[in-house]
């Protein structure tokens, strides 16, 4: 079998000889069947419209997998990312729409104000989840569960179930829905933040601590590392991406909508595991996400192109987040024995 020198999956480890990467291998594949499929099945895939599309959908679900794979790599999750992207949606456009009758020769401080209160919003309901995980000790399941309820309840609370319009038209026009150098804006932003978290799992001591973390706190403990500061810290980033994510989305739909996001927490989950994360921590590398975020994307894309009713399109992610998580707690077993 060919062979190359690579590295485990934590970084540090010491290289030795491994079997080309047959997970990205097999995703690469997938993909090129999926595209194969589609495109021979179905004319309007290959159309210019229906491809910025899938990079605009691929891109949203990469920010928020990529903040949940963080999270999942020091051993925990996070269920309250949707309920953040709703709620940054809906302060965004709540606290934009406001400011810009009131001063409509003040575009860029409506925009600002709208962004910055979107951000601080998503980071208070990371700082909950971190501290209430890294300090109190409480299982993330129930932590996030319940962030998820508060952020939800007050998006709701704050529309009345309403969409919120009248947001200046620069920031749906020109930045929503704009191009860059020939892909969608956000397609930018995405690969901007999965080289920056890339940098940090690689170069960075921070990230060679939240690997330490989860493969065992215990040891990471003994051996000095900060495991509070490591555990609150990926939880408030794992928010802050999903409070980007609710304001590209904003963006996008040209509206703030408390529903919004409700469908990315788990495919976000299903694309980080897809990508090699482990539900038990301390595996994971973010830009594996890019191909796992993508044929996901694709998946969804060809049912609607299909026309598939979107019960049923529930139905099938559902299935195909248990298969995945079946799959990643089958290769770890194998590898232990």
């Amino acid at each position: 079998m060919t062979s190359i020198t690579a590295p485990f999956d934590r970084p540090g480890a010491p290289a030795v000889r491994l079997p080309i990467d047959r997970q990205v291998l097999g995703l690469v594949l997938m993909l090129l069947v999926l595209v194969l499929a589609l495109y021979a099945t179905e004319p309007r895939f290959a159309s210019r419209l229906n491809i910025l599309n899938i990079e605009r959908n691929a891109s949203f679900l990469l920010i928020v997998a990529a903040g949940q794979m963080m999270v999942m790599i020091v051993g925990g999750y996070d269920l309250s990312v949707g309920a953040a992207i709703a709620l940054a949606s809906v302060v965004s456009s709540t606290v934009m729409t406001r400011l810009f009758e009131a001063y409509p020769d003040q575009v860029a401080l409506s925009i600002a104000a709208g962004c910055v209160v979107a951000l601080l919003s998503a980071a208070a309901i990371g700082a909950v989840n971190g501290a209430c995980v890294a300090l109190l000790g409480m299982p993330p399941f129930m932590v996030t569960l319940g962030t998820l309820s508060i952020a939800s309840g007050a998006a709701f609370y704050i529309t009345h179930g309403m969409p919120v319009y009248g947001m200046p038209t620069a920031f749906t026009e020109d930045f929503g829905r704009a191009v860059w150098i020939g892909v969608p804006a956000v397609t930018v932003i995405a690969m901007v933040i999965v080289a920056g978290l890339v940098v940090v799992q690689r170069r960075t001591a921070l990230g060679r601590h939240l690997y330490a973390i989860g493969g065992n706190v215990q040891a990471a403990r003994q051996s000095g590392l900060s495991v509070k500061t490591g555990l609150f810290s990926t939880y408030v980033v794992c928010s802050l991406l999903a409070g980007i994510t609710g304001l590209l989305l904003t963006a996008r739909i040209g509206s703030g909508q408390a529903n919004l996001g409700s469908d990315l927490m788990l495919q976000s989950i299903g694309a980080a595991v897809l990508g090699g994360a482990s539900l038990r921590g301390g595996i994971g590398r973010v830009e594996r996400l890019v191909l796992s975020s993508l044929l996901l994307t694709l998946i969804a894309n060809g049912m609607n192109l299909i026309r598939m009713e979107s019960k049923i399109q529930t139905i099938v992610l559902g299935v195909l987040l248990i298969a995945f998580v079946a799959l990643g707690s089958l290769r770890k077993g194998s590898t232990q024995e």
